[in-house]
């Protein structure tokens, strides 16, 4: 039985917000997660994590140590998996964002050491391996969501040199368009299995959970767009650099 699911069509949620609802590996197409599903007998398995989401909603700071904020609001594994290999792009597809959600676009990556149906979101180890936020200006300025806006509403990550195995993917957006006053930020944590194949060398270690990532009151999370600022400082663990697919023998790092 092959481990991955193709996208299906399905009916759009109607929200302000968004989720990440179709994943493309390859030039192949794969069914994240749209809530609706949950209302289908089976639920079809997906690439893309179930959650509690149907009303596209978000988690908010005094929920950072939950485990809400792993991969959103009773995220669990939903059975499917893209496989990948190093240097394969994956993109996040999302079904819309609005450009007023600006804010910060973090990817993070966990190595599972079973199956994906056993993997307890809370004992996930993370490593930030990407991410974006201000560019320029201010009230508002520029930012990071406003290129994945211009893309069709797609963001793009490069699998890096891992070792063959199981992991999963974190795509998260936090927007900032409230986060000037307390408990106002908004993220939207978004999961993904995938299975690395290949001659990857990178095994993840010293990585964090995600209840560690962030507090209420960090400056990247309670941060006020629509004031005059001259620079941002992007919330969570520091970005680890990973090397990128090896080519002719030598491997390469993210810039």
């Amino acid at each position: 039985m092959k481990s991955h699911f193709a996208a299906l069509a399905l009916p759009a949620l109607v929200a302000a917000h968004g989720h990440v609802d179709k994943v493309i590996a390859d030039g192949v197409t794969y069914t994240g997660w749209n809530a609706a599903l949950k209302y289908q007998t089976p639920i079809p398995p997906t690439v893309g994590w179930q959650a509690d989401n149907l009303d596209n909603g978000f988690v908010t700071p005094d929920r950072f140590g939950s485990v809400d904020i792993v991969c959103h609001k009773l995220g669990k594994s939903n059975g499917a998996s893209v496989p990948v290999k190093p240097g394969s792009k994956v993109t996040f597809k999302w079904d819309t964002w609005p450009i007023s959600h600006a804010g910060p676009v973090i990817e993070y990556i966990a190595p599972v050491a079973g199956d994906f149906a056993s993997v307890n979101p809370a004992s996930l180890s993370w490593t930030k391996i990407q991410q974006a936020a201000w560019k320029s200006g201010s009230n508002p300025g520029a930012w990071a969501t406003d290129d994945l806006v211009k893309n069709a509403f797609s963001w793009d990550l490069v699998i890096p040199n891992l070792a063959p195995g199981n992991y999963v993917l974190r795509h998260e957006i936090i927007a900032l368009h409230a986060g000037g006053q307390p408990n106002g930020a908004q993220a939207y944590p978004q999961c993904i299995n995938i299975v690395v194949s290949g001659s990857g060398t990178t095994k993840l270690s010293g990585g964090v959970p995600a209840t560690s990532f962030y507090k209420a009151t960090d400056p990247g999370i309670q941060f006020n767009l629509f004031q005059k600022f001259e620079g941002y400082t992007i919330p969570g663990p520091p970005l680890v650099k990973l090397a990128k697919r090896e080519e002719r023998g030598h491997a390469r790092e993210f810039a």
